[in-house]
């Protein structure tokens, strides 16, 4: 077959391939490294990868665009699996409040934290979210991520939970980003519900989450499992009905206290559970128990100066999968490049650079259900690439702050170059 891109002579390439489920435990330790690596695409997929020399059926022409990535990196792209995507407004005001070490739950309940965001999402119209998204997965994409999770949860109402959800979707078809969608009606009690949360819970079983399922705008379903949020039991409700009704599932845990959320999402073997800050020793055997990914998110310790992180060694050792991500939104992480959480990743939670590339490509594509199509560099997978501009995956974490991405390539087309976006607008 005609090779419409190839990338040769990269100094190392990550292929993060060999395991047709989440690597877990040693196993995100393994080689996955590859030198003098070329990889070439065809028709949106990868149709052959190797080291040194090319084989004679890879066949070349001048339509072919060679890219020579001497004394650079590949790796598959970014795999993003927990944002909060689609919001109005900002919380910079906020910032105030952290530096008096205002709690975050006490900043929720004088009406600011999701709350706020709520208030400006339902103000917003869905031009002005749209165009907002797309500026963030814009940033997401120059730093390498080609793939998104993208939750709800700042309407809280039937009809602003449908408007962020159908952003969502109208971005995933004009954006070169992936966005997978998760539907996030439990992600605090609306205000017009305040001392009314088991209405409100009634509201989101029998009347949002069918909706939403028969419209086919939500893949997912999470909750905000936490102290003065939604209880156990009350996670458990909706979880299990959601699952009735078609869902996956995902779980907030243990963010803040030790509740009993990682429990809750070994017992439902829900596909992840993410956060993990307070997780007890039980929770973390239940999740193991229930095959459940762990998707850490240090931006989100460094950012609210809580001074403590997610245990990703004691996760690690124990045999679990792991997962990155950003927890990208207004108010608590509000950061869309996912290179900085890799180094934020070995520096405050002790994880290796091989562990980090892992839990941010295959790992984290498992964590959306889409590990077979991403996530790693094999034939037969999305052309979904990113060459960075340093000599070893080390170099990744070390060097932090800024963006190494020199090139993206998404579904077998270039899109980021020399640090700029070139794909074409399908506005």
């Amino acid at each position: 077959m005609k090779t419409d891109i190839l990338i040769r002579n990269a100094a190392q390439m990550a292929t993060c391939a060999g395991c047709d489920r989440p690597r877990r435990g040693k196993e995100m330790s393994y080689d996955i490294i590859m030198e003098d690596g070329w990889i070439a695409v065809a028709a949106g997929k990868i149709m052959g990868i190797g080291r040194g020399d090319i084989p004679g059926e890879i066949e070349v022409d001048e339509d072919t665009l060679v890219i020579d990535a001497s004394g650079k990196t590949v790796l598959p792209g970014f795999v993003d699996p927990h944002t909060h995507l689609v919001h109005g407004g900002s919380r910079e005001k906020e910032l105030a409040l952290k530096l008096e070490g205002v709690p975050y739950l006490e900043i929720l309940k004088r009406g600011g934290g999701i709350l706020s965001t709520v208030r400006a999402t339902r103000a917003a119209s869905e031009e002005e979210l749209l165009e907002k998204a797309r500026k963030s997965l814009d940033i997401m994409l120059l730093h390498g991520t080609t793939t998104v999770e993208a939750k709800s949860g700042y309407g809280l109402n039937l009809e602003d939970e449908l408007k962020c959800l159908r952003v969502a979707e109208t971005l995933n078809r004009q954006h070169p980003v992936d966005i997978v969608s998760t539907f996030l009606g439990a992600h605090a009690v609306p205000e017009e519900y305040r001392d009314k949360k088991e209405e409100y819970i009634d509201f989101l079983i029998q009347e949002v989450m069918p909706l939403v399922k028969r419209l086919g705008l939500a893949e997912f379903c999470d909750v905000f499992c936490e102290k003065g949020v939604f209880s156990v039991e009350e996670s458990r409700k909706i979880l299990t009905r959601a699952r009735e009704m078609g869902y996956k599932l995902k779980i907030h845990a243990d963010e803040i206290e030790t509740l009993g959320g990682a429990e809750l999402a070994g017992e439902l073997r829900t596909v992840s559970a993410d956060h993990l800050l307070a997780m007890s020793g039980k929770g973390l055997k239940k999740m193991k128990e229930g095959g459940v990914i762990a998707v850490l998110l240090p931006g989100t310790s460094f950012n609210l100066n809580v001074g403590k992180y997610a245990r990703a060694r004691d996760i690690i050792d124990a045999g679990l999968a792991v997962a990155l991500a950003t927890d990208y939104n207004p108010g608590s992480c509000p950061t869309e490049n996912i290179q900085l959480i890799l180094s934020l990743a070995c520096l405050k939670m002790k994880m290796t650079p091989e562990e980090v590339v892992i839990a941010a490509t295959i790992n984290s594509a498992h964590a959306i259900d889409r590990g077979k199509e991403i996530g790693s560099l094999e034939v037969g997978k999305k052309a979904d690439i990113v060459v960075l501009d340093i000599p070893n995956i080390e170099y990744l974490p070390y060097h932090f702050g800024i963006n190494h991405v020199d090139k993206v390539i998404k579904d077998g087309k270039l899109v980021v170059d020399e640090q700029r976006l070139v794909y074409r607008d399908t506005r």
